[in-house]
């Protein structure tokens, strides 16, 4: 299946998109989305929601590394997962200097950010004018001195 993609930092959005549509949008962090793939009942509104999720390539690959590709259900997840609408694909070279600015502030702030492609998923969020779902707490202490609209959910 082809990756569709949901407006690019680089470029004119896809006909038929307007930015409205960008704010009602998802981006589900990795965080989530392998317990989402393997059992959608844990989270019952991301069922509801599902045509609101979008990813970005740093999610892509953390999800896929963390599927085991000896397994049969996992090319069915995989191409599941590669059906949904992506943004920044490619992902800009500014976006990279915004999640280092994000790591830096944070660090200067007194905010340990444990993973450089947690400020790079924030910077696509904010970017890109997003809710961020996400499990991990990296993601709220960036809320804390940014823009990122972060959302916390806890699966049942």
């Amino acid at each position: 299946m082809e990756r569709r993609p949901v407006g690019n930092a680089r470029g004119p959005s896809p006909a038929g998109y307007s930015p409205e549509e960008e704010g009602s949008l998802i981006l589900v962090d990795s965080s989530l989305w392998i317990d989402l793939l393997l059992d959608p009942s844990r989270l019952p509104e991301a069922s509801d929601r599902i045509g609101e999720f979008v990813v970005c390539g740093p999610i892509i690959q953390e999800v896929l590394q963390g599927l085991d590709s000896q397994k049969p259900a996992s090319a069915v997840l995989r191409d599941a997962f590669l059906a949904l609408s992506t943004v920044s694909d490619p992902l800009p070279r500014d976006l990279f200097l915004e999640a280092a600015d994000i790591y830096h502030d944070g660090r200067r702030r007194g905010y340990t950010i444990r993973s450089g492609v947690d400020c790079l998923i924030a910077a696509v969020a904010i970017h890109n004018n997003l809710e961020l779902w996400h499990r991990d707490r990296d993601f709220n202490a960036i809320a804390r001195y940014t823009r990122l609209r972060a959302v916390a959910k806890y699966l049942t």
